[in-house]
């Protein structure tokens, strides 16, 4: 699937499509991450089945533009989950902006599921997770998923954040000198909405 989505002769439904699989693959994986309880339950035969409860307190929070892709395979694995919202606008190559947020009134009780497909500059990254801290999410409670990153990005970002947990589905080479993860896939919003030209 990598192999397919960074063909750059890809069509855009084959893009989404191939992408969408990986990311309920990796969405599936992160909620393996989340602490559980046993539970107990009597299946239809009338025997008693020891098996597991997920937490309750949970939501997506997606970065928006690209973090919207991954909403759908959220909601596919947990119905009826909260998502928010944070933008935040690149100011240069290094600058970032934060100009919106819509969280749920109780993030930080809950555990978040930040969702932002490439790990680049890390820049957006760090920001968000600055931002969830300071709403009182705990750092052990935030798992940040995501496709494609840089490795230097996750060392800067895990440096930071040591007890926040990334989950990815590869690890990419590295940073252009014009901060693109490389082999990368190009602009990833643009060709999954289907706004490239």
């Amino acid at each position: 699937m990598h192999t397919l989505i960074r063909d750059r002769e890809i069509t855009t439904p084959d893009f989404v499509f191939y992408l969408d699989r990986l990311i309920r693959l990796v969405v599936e994986h992160g909620l393996g991450h989340l602490p559980f309880t046993e539970k107990q339950i009597i299946t239809p035969t009338g025997s008693i089945y020891m098996g597991v409860d997920f937490c309750k307190k949970l939501c997506g929070v997606s970065i928006v533009r690209s973090g919207e892709s991954m909403e759908n395979a959220l909601r596919a694995c947990c119905k009826g989950i909260n998502i928010g919202k944070i933008l935040i606008h690149r100011v240069g190559d290094n600058g970032q902006q934060l100009i919106y947020h819509k969280l749920p009134m109780d993030i930080a009780e809950r555990h978040v599921l930040l969702l932002d497909p490439v790990l680049g500059t890390g820049n957006s990254a760090n920001q968000a997770i600055e931002l969830l801290i300071r709403k009182g999410v705990p750092e052990e409670r935030i798992i940040f998923l995501n496709l494609i990153s840089a490795p230097e990005r996750i060392q800067c970002v895990c440096k930071r954040f040591s007890k926040l947990k990334i989950v990815t589905s590869e690890i990419d080479t590295g940073l252009s000198e014009e901060f693109r993860v490389i082999p990368g896939l190009g602009e990833y919003g643009d060709r999954y909405f289907g706004t490239d030209n």
